[in-house]
C-alpha cells in the first residue's frame, strides 16, 4: 500500500485549519485517514504549525511520502533534516 503524507481541509468557508494525516495514496483529498499526526492553521499570524514528530518519522521510515506542502512543513519545523541525519 502506498501511503502519502498530507493536509486534510478543515474549518468553515474561507477560514481553513488543516489536519496533517498519513492516507492512502489512492484515496481523495478529505477521505479516509489511517494517522492524524499534526495539524497546521495559515490563518493565525504567525502560522500555527503542530506536528507529532515522533509518528512523522517513523511513517517517512516506513516509506510514506510526503506531498510538496506536508515536505515544506517538515522542513519548517526541522523533521526532514532529522529524517535525512538517521538514513545516514
Amino acid at each position: 500500500m502506498a501511503t502519502r503524507i498530507r493536509l486534510k481541509r478543515m474549518g468553515a468557508k474561507k477560514n481553513p485549519f488543516y489536519r496533517v494525516v498519513v492516507a492512502d495514496s489512492r484515496s481523495p483529498r478529505n477521505g479516509r485517514f489511517i494517522e492524524e499526526i499534526g495539524f497546521y492553521d495559515p490563518t493565525t499570524d504567525p502560522a500555527t504549525i503542530n506536528i507529532d514528530e515522533e509518528k512523522a518519522l517513523k511513517w517517512l521510515a516506513n516509506g510514506a511520502k510526503p506531498s510538496d506542502t506536508a515536505k515544506s512543513l517538515f522542513q519548517k519545523q526541522g523533521i526532514m533534516a532529522k529524517f535525512a541525519a538517521n538514513r545516514k
